[in-house]
C-alpha cells in the first residue's frame, strides 16, 4: 500500500528504511522523499515507525557513529 502518493512510496518502503536505521519521519524523508511535498503522509509515516527501539538511537547511545551506519545500508 502506498504511503506517500507524491513519491510513490510503500509501506513496505519504509519499513525497510526504518529497519536500515531512519528512525522519524525526517530520517524516512532524508532516506526517500516521503513526508517532504505535500505533507499528507506524515502522519501514516509515524504511525508505521511507532515506538519501537531505534537502531540510530541504540548506537548513539553506545558512543558508536550512526550517520556512517545509516548510510552504509542506504
Amino acid at each position: 500500500m502506498f504511503v506517500c502518493s507524491c513519491f510513490g512510496i510503500t509501506e513496505q518502503q519504509v519499513k525497510q528504511h526504518a529497519e536500515n536505521g531512519a528512525c522519524t519521519p525526517r530520517q524516512i524523508a532524508s532516506a526517500c522523499k516521503a513526508g517532504t511535498d505535500c505533507g499528507s503522509c506524515v502522519r501514516r509515516i509515524q504511525a508505521l515507525l511507532g515506538r519501537g527501539a531505534c537502531p540510530r538511537r541504540e548506537l548513539a547511545d553506545q558512543g558508536k557513529p550512526v550517520l556512517e551506519e545509516l548510510e552504509e545500508a542506504a
